[in-house]
């Protein structure tokens, strides 16, 4: 091989569906070096209700609504549309692939070693920060709670997300350490209680639409769209990292039973119940109270449902249901970032460090720990409104390359076993890929700065680690030697 064309195709060297495949089957069959597989279809489908619904809604119409007006039903409409083309996609590849790491797998068997690195990358900086913009908003209706019961409310010093009158962010804090001392004990023990939380959500929002829809008055839908189409465009952009479940379900293809048909299910069935409850609370929300007075309100669902019944004892039940029901989007988002940690550090990518698992637990301890820490560290000090913008931007990113290795692998490896097929192909993926790109585009200035930034720092991480130690370039190195005799 000619040595000016070796750098480049070290770049775009890929790894073989088959080499993931192999990965994962040794993985089950040896669990002391391994993850284990104990989640089912039901728990899957599960966690991405549980990392999907709550950010958006309990939190999200804060910000949207002052963007978008009334019309934020079709910011949600968008998003939910872009993500149903995305869904699509994830589920052939997950049919096909059905592995831990999510699109960066999908991006290393299709698109090559760079490009799934930047997609890792984007994945991390879409969990670490998705994460870290939940654990705040928690720490919101947690302080509504103890106020409608006691009367107590924390300092806004240690409660209030930074830049908005709070320099710590304590709770948010404490909500990632308990987070990760569930995630420790296990898979199993994570996602039962992750649906338990689930539920308690789902019981929640439906008790928001049966009392919200009776203080609904159209007149509070008019004007719809008083800052246009830009304002629909730009509230749809903000609010599609309330999305980020349905990527989850994917991080979980090796502690799955039956992966190839539970992973599909799992993210169609999220994408409807998501996609529902999204549109029915953002419709009674803007009913039961004028979009004006959405601007800067904390707890949101819960000030609507005492303005609605003028009595305390609603917006305390919601309160109370989010402040449990948050928590299960923070375990999944910190579960779905240790996976794919894991996944790039066994393909060599990342230190043997993130790889390691606890033969007991069957789960990377010290990997989910430096995640925890690096997610409450963004909880504490990081304004909240960057968290929420730079988490789109890297769930656009994924998603898009999904999409895309879809049309790549169809191409590639057009008899690979595929359970699930996008219907419409290659259409929907196309379309997927215009949708996130506009979405993106509507996205602020200032978070295309943060994220080049990430991006920088990034490649410094690639070119200075892990292009040597990728387990690719290991065998590569074991093949150099034989080419000069080969050639001759």
């Amino acid at each position: 091989m000619p040595d000016e064309t070796r750098p480049r195709q070290q770049l775009l060297r890929r790894k073989p569906v088959s080499a993931f495949l192999t990965d994962s089957d040794q993985a089950g069959g040896h669990p002391a070096g391994g993850l284990h597989r104990t989640v089912g279809t039901f728990h899957l489908t599960m966690i991405g209700v549980g990392a999907t619904i709550g950010t958006g809604i309990f939190f999200a119409l804060s910000t949207a609504v002052p963007e978008a007006g009334p019309a934020v039903i079709l910011s949600f409409v968008i998003g939910a549309v872009t993500a149903a083309l995305t869904a699509f996609c994830y589920a052939e590849l997950t049919s096909a692939v059905p592995v831990s790491g999510s699109s960066y797998s999908y991006a290393y068997a299709t698109l090559g070693e760079l490009a799934a690195w930047v997609v890792g990358s984007c994945l991390v900086l879409e969990y670490a920060v998705s994460g870290a913009a939940v654990a705040v908003s928690w720490g919101q209706y947690l302080n509504d709670l103890t106020q409608r019961l006691s009367g107590f409310t924390m300092p806004a010093a240690i409660a209030a997300p930074p830049g908005h009158g709070g320099y710590v962010n304590l709770p948010g804090v404490a909500l990632v350490v308990l987070c990760c001392l569930l995630l420790i004990r296990g898979a199993k023990e994570s996602a039962l209680a992750n649906t338990i939380m689930a539920f308690i959500k789902l019981g929640v929002l439906t008790l928001f639409i049966a009392i919200g829809v009776t203080g609904f008055h159209s007149a509070n839908l008019h004007p719809f769209a008083p800052l246009g189409f830009a304002g629909i465009s730009a509230a749809s952009s903000s609010v599609f990292f309330s999305f980020i479940g349905l990527d989850a379900v994917s991080t979980a293809g090796e502690e799955v039973k039956n992966p190839q048909k539970a992973l599909p299910r799992a993210i169609i069935g999220a994408l409807l119940v998501v996609t529902a409850f999204y549109c029915l609370v953002a419709l009674v929300s803007v009913g039961a109270q004028k979009w004006t007075l959405f601007d800067g309100q904390d707890a949101g669902l819960s000030a609507i449902l005492q303005r609605v019944t003028g009595q305390t004892w609603p917006g305390a039940i919601l309160s109370a249901g989010a402040v449990v029901s948050i928590v299960s989007i923070t375990l999944i988002v910190i579960y779905g970032q240790t996976r794919i940690l894991y996944s790039m550090s066994r393909d060599g990518m990342l230190p043997p460090l993130f790889r390691k698992v606890n033969p007991r637990s069957g789960t990377p301890v010290g990997n989910t720990l430096i995640v925890g820490a690096f997610i409450a560290a963004l909880a504490a000090f990081v304004p909240l409104d960057w968290l929420a913008n730079l988490t789109s931007m890297g769930t656009l990113v994924a998603f898009s390359v999904v999409s895309v290795g879809v049309i790549v692998l169809r191409v590639r490896e057009p008899r690979l076993k595929r359970l699930f097929k996008v219907p419409g192909y290659p259409v929907v993926p196309a379309l997927s890929v215009l949708f996130c790109g506009y979405l993106i585009s509507n996205l602020p200035a200032d978070t295309f700065i943060l994220f080049a930034g990430w991006l920088v720092l990034a490649l410094a991480v690639y070119f200075g680690y892990s292009r040597k130690h990728s387990r690719l370039a290991a065998t590569e190195a074991v093949a150099a030697p034989l080419e000069p005799a080969a050639a001759g």
